[in-house]
């Protein structure tokens, strides 16, 4: 749990789920004022988020499945960015 911790408290991991969070934020609202049904916002955090987010999209369809999907696929690659940025710190 300790280098889970460690790995997700780097800077760049935090500053991605930042963006992913916002890009989430973004498409929701947009999909909710949007009464056309026709809006395409909930691409953009999914494929920000892909490959993770795109396991979990097969999911029933539901805004909440949006969220599950973003959210799982964010923290996946939000580990992924820590890792790679502590093992580059390590060889540095």
């Amino acid at each position: 749990m300790t280098r889970l911790r460690q790995t997700l408290g780097n800077v760049f991991a935090l500053g991605y789920l930042a963006i992913c969070a916002g890009l989430l934020g973004w498409a929701l609202v947009v999909a909710v004022v949007d009464d056309s049904g026709e809006s395409m916002a909930g691409v953009v955090p999914l494929l920000a988020t892909a490959p993770a987010s795109l396991v979990v999209l097969a999911l029933p369809d539901h805004y909440t499945m949006l969220v599950v999907a973003v959210a799982f696929g964010a923290l996946v690659n939000a580990t992924v960015i820590g890792w790679c940025a502590r093992a580059l710190r390590r060889s540095a």
